[in-house]
């Protein structure tokens, strides 16, 4: 066997409104894009959005780690999404961390190192 290609699915109720947030919010470049599937990349990473999704909020376990988390997740909020925890410093890990929702309810995480 060998696999061509890896790639993380999300649920979407809406895919106009999934594709603006993942392209517009955090940048991601829109490879496809049709009504009921569409594929967006950051680097060898794809996120692809199935429709069909409900709108409920779902955790997923896809992670971002991101630069300025305190910016990131206002630009998340003021793009549609939902800020539901954090951001939080761990304690000894060196990291801060947040739980976030896409437009669609997808939960997602971000990450960023504290100097």
């Amino acid at each position: 066997m060998k696999v061509r290609k890896t790639l993380y699915m999300l649920m979407v109720q809406d895919m106009e409104r999934g594709v603006r947030f993942y392209r517009d919010v955090l940048g991601l470049e829109v490879k496809l894009h049709t009504p009921g599937w569409s594929e967006l990349t950051l680097g060898d990473s794809t996120v692809a959005l199935h429709g069909g999704g409900a709108g409920e909020q779902t955790r997923t376990g896809l992670s971002f780690e991101v630069e300025d988390i305190d910016d990131a997740c206002r630009e998340v909020q003021e793009g549609g999404g939902q800020l539901l925890r954090g951001p939080v410093l761990r304690a000894g890990e060196g990291i801060k961390l947040a739980d976030l929702a896409d437009t669609e309810g997808n939960i997602f995480f971000f990450s960023s190192p504290v100097a």
